[in-house]
């Protein structure tokens, strides 16, 4: 695969995860004020009812999330670190080449060589 395609992989993954963490990530931060601040955990529900919850799980849900989310964001500089540290166009071997002077040999060499 060309190296800018995983540049452009790398940079799309990255957006994906910093996207994830801001959608997804706010619903947890309550959780950690309330595990710090207080010894009960509560949802607020749209009546604005408390509704009393395990903090121990909110907790684990939330680092598992961030886990995920950790590991796209691995994954999207992974792709990104191989593409800027990869193979160029200007590292092409010459058999490989196309266009005008690509093909070392000519037409009458390949005559020669059959």
């Amino acid at each position: 695969m060309s190296d800018i395609r995983f540049v452009m992989i790398g940079v799309g993954v990255l957006s994906i995860g910093f996207i994830v963490m801001a959608l997804f990530g706010t619903q947890y931060q309550d959780i950690t004020i309330q595990t710090k601040e207080f010894s009960e955990c509560y949802d607020y529900t749209d009546e604005n009812l408390p509704v009393k919850i395990d903090c121990e799980k909110q907790l684990q849900d939330r680092n598992l999330m961030f886990a995920g989310v950790f590991g796209i964001l691995v994954a999207g500089g992974l792709a990104l670190l191989k593409g800027i540290r990869g193979k160029w166009d200007n590292e092409v071997k010459p058999e490989e080449m196309v266009g005008p002077g690509g093909d070392k040999k000519t037409s009458d060499e390949d005559k020669d060589d059959s």
